[in-house]
């Protein structure tokens, strides 16, 4: 390979390392924001159904918690306080539609990792002329920007998921028996 070749690998390689971080980035944000949407939607049904319990309570006179009732009542006013600030951000926020977006996001950033990684394969084996692998590298670049733009941004948090999932959880790396397990055996290496 020329040297134009190695710097236009080098350029290729770091673009293919960026989108392989974004791309895991956006699938834990999405993981993340599923997994809040789901425990305040549980914790709007527990404390409805606990409103709903101190308003029964607070209604009807059952004997030996007839005194509780007032207290009762305060303790519902609390909770369906607490379930206004729930409900109102979960209007003005919607979680399960922004972990759609950066699921999206994620599907859109896979097929773009998965083009850098032929094109690195393809340059690697010169069945492309430079400026063949320029103008696919200078497509991708759009490519990108059009997903960015349209993506909603990812946080440090899930970046620091992403990033433990790449380098010590591997998520991105297999070894030859693995790849062997799902393939035929006419193409297993071993």
């Amino acid at each position: 390979m020329t040297d134009n070749g190695v710097i236009l690998e080098g350029q290729l390689r770091e673009c293919y390392g960026r989108v392989v971080y974004s791309h895991k980035t956006h699938e834990k944000c999405a993981d993340i924001l599923l997994k809040r949407h789901n425990r305040i939607k549980i914790y709007q049904i527990l404390i409805s159904a606990v409103v709903t319990g101190g308003l029964i309570a607070a209604l009807f006179d059952f004997g030996a918690l007839a005194a509780y009732k007032k207290l009762g009542a305060y303790f519902a006013v609390l909770l369906s306080t607490i379930l206004l600030v729930l409900n109102s951000y979960t209007k003005d926020y919607d979680l399960g539609e922004i972990a759609q977006k950066h699921r999206q996001a994620g599907a859109d950033l896979w097929i773009i990792r998965e083009k850098y990684l032929s094109l690195l394969t393809d340059l690697r084996m010169e069945v492309l002329s430079l400026d063949a692998v320029r103008s696919q590298r200078d497509q991708l670049v759009d490519d990108l920007h059009t997903v960015y733009t349209g993506a909603p941004n990812t946080n440090h948090k899930a970046y620091v998921e992403a990033q433990k999932a790449l380098k010590e959880l591997e998520d991105m790396t297999f070894s030859d028996d693995e790849i062997d397990a799902f393939l035929p055996k006419e193409l297993k290496r071993k």
